[in-house]
């Protein structure tokens, strides 16, 4: 279980805090706008109104104290640049913000961000992939250039052992693990045998999966 601080309660910083405390983790949200405060207040351990560009406010939440702080404040990025600049000033150990561009990260990463989440780019990228392949069924990304995919097991492998296709090697992607039935199992071996069945979690750089899956 971490503590967290979750500052700016729009579209994606509620269902932000309802995935955080649905993981049982200890959440103190903070939204200017007393309504939004309200909504947040059944799914999170605490809540506050106020102005997080006020290192008065700020200090008297005890950032430091928290393990993770996330800013997704939206539509104000001024707002966002100063809240992750404090936040760092005032000793937080670890801040996620959400930019909408690769500009606003960018100046984030100077002003104190950690790491920043892209909401609207990774959506859009998985909502790309998924919907235009009917062979791939789920997609994370690692960074810019690596990621998983849930993938079907292409026709000509069916019937062949992980060892016998040596993947790794001629199209350097790694199989972490196969799903069958909904069930996940990653204890494969060589020794394992592919089938129509099956769904493949494969890891590799983006433009591997693409030349490799026909992303």
């Amino acid at each position: 279980m971490k503590t967290v601080l979750l500052i700016g309660l729009g579209r994606f910083g509620r269902h932000l805090a309802m995935q955080l405390g649905e993981l049982g983790h200890q959440v103190m949200a903070v939204d200017r706008d007393e309504e939004r405060v309200n909504e947040c207040m059944p799914f999170v351990t605490n809540a506050q109104i106020g102005d997080s560009t006020r290192v008065d406010f700020l200090r008297s939440l005890g950032v430091s104290n928290y393990d993770v702080c996330y800013v997704t404040i939206s539509g104000d990025f001024q707002n966002s640049l100063e809240t992750t600049s404090l936040l760092k000033e005032l000793g937080a150990k670890y801040v996620v913000s959400r930019a909408e561009r690769d500009v606003q990260a960018k100046f984030l990463l100077r002003n104190g961000a950690d790491a920043v989440t892209y909401p609207e780019k990774q959506l859009a990228k998985w909502a790309a992939i998924r919907y235009t392949a009917n062979h791939i069924f789920g997609y994370i990304e690692l960074d810019e250039k690596h990621a998983i995919i849930e993938v079907a097991v292409p026709e000509s492998w069916q019937g062949h052992s992980v060892g016998e296709l040596d993947v790794r090697k001629k199209y350097g992607v790694n199989i972490l693990g196969v799903k069958r039935d909904g069930k996940t199992d990653v204890t494969i071996s060589p020794e394992t045998v592919l089938d129509g069945s099956l769904t493949l979690l494969v890891l590799g750089e983006y433009t591997a999966l693409k030349k490799c899956f026909r992303l």
